[in-house]
């Protein structure tokens, strides 16, 4: 019985642990992005080829 409780807490303490890492790392900005979500769509993604292309023609 004793070592259930053991268990608990140390789960507990892991859990809280991985809580305050997320919680800092997004307060300092690690999952801040305003620019590549929104502007995905608008630009083409373009083959190495079609770069050596272009690259060629010009």
């Amino acid at each position: 019985m004793g070592v259930i409780i053991i268990l608990i807490i140390a789960s507990i303490v892991v859990a809280g642990g991985f809580l305050v890492a997320f919680l800092w790392s997004v307060r300092d900005g690690q999952y801040d992005d305003n620019y590549s979500a929104a502007n995905r769509i608008l630009f083409e993604n373009k083959t190495k080829t079609e770069k050596n292309n272009t690259k060629q023609t010009n």
